[in-house]
């Protein structure tokens, strides 16, 4: 019971989200300030996570190719595949679901329970609409180039491990990143991606604008926001996968 009523607040919430806004010159003004809070500020814990990544995924790619009949470039192979199928897209998004997330729902569920959400109505302000749509496209239009970040640092990462150890070399790197590369994997990860933006920005909308009580309860829907948009996140990369891979 509790589940329908949710999903039933979370689409009337939508609807007043996606209502035509009066004003396009403010939701654009807040778009771009959007962008600085939900992507640009996202920049380092992407670049950082993925310059790691690339390097591990080399190392224990490299240490279950002992076969001497397999060729080294396998591991550039494995490395560009791993990163772009999986690792830039949903894992990116896991982590920007913890980063992103909490800090919309935090913000919301703040302005919720301070009243200023109330006075928003009161002035005749569409609030779901002002305070959500801007991080929804700010989120589909940012994300994306996150992932491409991702991708980009992550085998960066695996070549700059090679310069500077013995695990394979640099030339059997590169070939092995652009042997038998298909274009087709990195719209399907930026694909995805426009979709996890949009679930991660809405589910944990929803838990900071429903929010009742004090802080403690701020702090609640903020953990809750997390949690289900990774969870909606890992459900989307089934679906989505099944759908666009088969």
């Amino acid at each position: 019971m509790k589940f329908l009523i949710a999903a039933g607040n979370y689409f009337i919430l939508m609807a007043k989200v996606f209502a035509k806004p009066e004003k396009f010159n403010i939701y654009y003004k807040q778009f771009l300030r959007e962008i600085e809070n939900v992507g640009i500020n996202s920049f380092g814990i992407v670049v950082i996570i993925s310059l790691f990544v690339g390097a591990v995924i080399t190392i224990q790619t490299n240490y279950n190719l002992e076969n001497p009949l397999l060729p080294r470039y396998l591991v550039g192979v494995t490395v560009r595949d791993s990163l772009l199928l999986e690792f830039s897209s949903t894992m990116v998004a896991l982590i920007l679901a913890g980063k992103v997330g909490s800090s919309i729902a935090s913000e919301i569920g703040t302005m919720r329970v301070s009243e200023q959400i109330d006075a928003l109505e009161i002035m005749g302000v569409n609030s779901a609409s002002f305070l959500i749509l801007p991080k929804i496209v700010a989120a589909m239009f940012f994300f994306p180039i996150l992932s491409l970040l991702s991708m980009f640092v992550g085998i960066f990462g695996g070549y700059i491990l090679c310069l500077f150890t013995d695990v394979i070399s640099p030339s059997d790197y590169i070939y092995g990143i652009q042997y038998v590369f298909y274009p087709h994997y990195i719209s399907y990860a930026v694909t995805k991606t426009v979709f996890y933006a949009f679930i991660i920005v809405t589910m944990s909308a929803f838990q900071g604008y429903f929010v009742q009580g004090g802080s403690l309860e701020v702090g609640r829907a903020s953990t809750k926001g997390v949690v289900y948009s990774s969870i909606m996140v890992l459900l989307a990369n089934l679906i989505l996968t099944k759908l666009i891979l088969s």
